[in-house]
């Protein structure tokens, strides 16, 4: 791809670095050279050596663990880059933290999701791009506009090559039926929902398989793994139902707390996941990471060129 001008600048925080160079890579253009660091205190500075005045400045911050931290940093860079007189400012969140609490399941609960985007627009955020919100309904929280992105295309892709013949795609519970029918009807397999209640956050019960999934491999499909509770119960139970191989599917792999011992220990054949949270070592040799990098480096080169996004759905 073509070098860009100087009016596109891709600005890296320090939650995936790794991210953003490889979206610099792919739009042919540099990081901007600047420092996000810290105070003795812990307070964030942000210091940029360059100007953005004019640019369409691109901000890649996934608001993963510790999103506390990820988060206050995105703020700050948005602040620095709106006062450096930034053009546009997009903030690029392959992961959008706080999102599950999109609602008041309960009398006096926050919506954490919505005060997100109040904070990310009164920073100075004008635009946001981002892969599968948990709570699609999450795009109207925002006054800005927001580009939603589906890690849906890199899945299928990466299962093209199989044969289908006798693959089943699964949602792991109601909430995500819609995203797994896309996925089925796109690679022409049938699917099977499982019915699960969850009696307190990260806590799954598996209670019944809505399908037949009696000798076929299984593609398990959800947004998020956390703690990997509901993929690897529900491993167990299509396990005990008849199927053959399991792949467990996430977008945005958090891995939290007993996530890695569950998963090491579970009847899971291939753990796909994307790279919209950097991941580490985690010692699982079944794990697969798929680049999320030509979907959001193409998002951007249409966003800065003013062309449709919609096409990449």
């Amino acid at each position: 791809m073509s070098s860009y001008s100087e009016q596109l600048k891709i600005f890296a925080g320090n939650a995936h670095p790794e991210l953003a160079q490889d979206l610099c890579d792919y739009l042919g253009t540099e990081l901007v050279n600047a420092d996000v660091t810290r105070f003795k205190d812990g307070e964030i500075g942000v210091r940029t050596h360059e100007t953005v005045r004019g640019s369409d400045v691109f901000v890649v911050q996934p608001t993963s663990p510790p999103v506390n931290e990820n988060l206050m940093e995105l703020l700050i860079i948005i602040d620095a880059l709106r006062r450096a007189s930034a053009r546009r400012i997009t903030a690029v969140i392959p992961y959008y933290g706080y999102a599950r609490q999109d609602r008041k399941a309960r009398p006096r609960d926050p919506i954490t999701s919505k005060l997100v985007a109040n904070l990310l627009t009164q920073a100075g955020a004008r635009r946001v791009l981002s892969i599968d919100f948990h709570a699609p309904q999450i795009q109207g929280f925002f006054d800005i506009p927001v580009d939603h992105l589906y890690a849906s295309p890199i899945m299928v892709d990466y299962f093209k090559e199989f044969d289908r013949s006798d693959l089943i795609a699964v949602a792991p519970d109601v909430g995500s039926v819609k995203r797994v029918r896309s996925f089925a009807e796109t690679l022409n397999i049938p699917m099977a929902i499982i019915d699960k209640r969850r009696p307190k956050p990260n806590v799954a019960e598996v209670m019944n398989v809505i399908g037949e999934v009696d000798g076929k491999n299984v593609i398990l499909l959800d947004d998020i793994i956390d703690t990997a509770g509901t993929i690897t119960a529900a491993a167990e139970v299509l396990k005990e139902k008849g199927a053959k191989d399991v792949y467990a599917c996430g977008t945005h792999a958090l891995f939290s707390g007993p996530a890695v011992e569950r998963l090491k220990k579970a009847p899971i054949t291939k753990i796909v996941v994307t790279n919209t949270i950097a991941q580490k070592e985690h010692g699982l040799d079944n794990l697969e990471v798929l680049s999320v990098a030509p979907l959001v480096g193409e998002a951007i080169d249409r966003i800065f060129k003013d062309l449709s996004v919609s096409v990449l759905f």
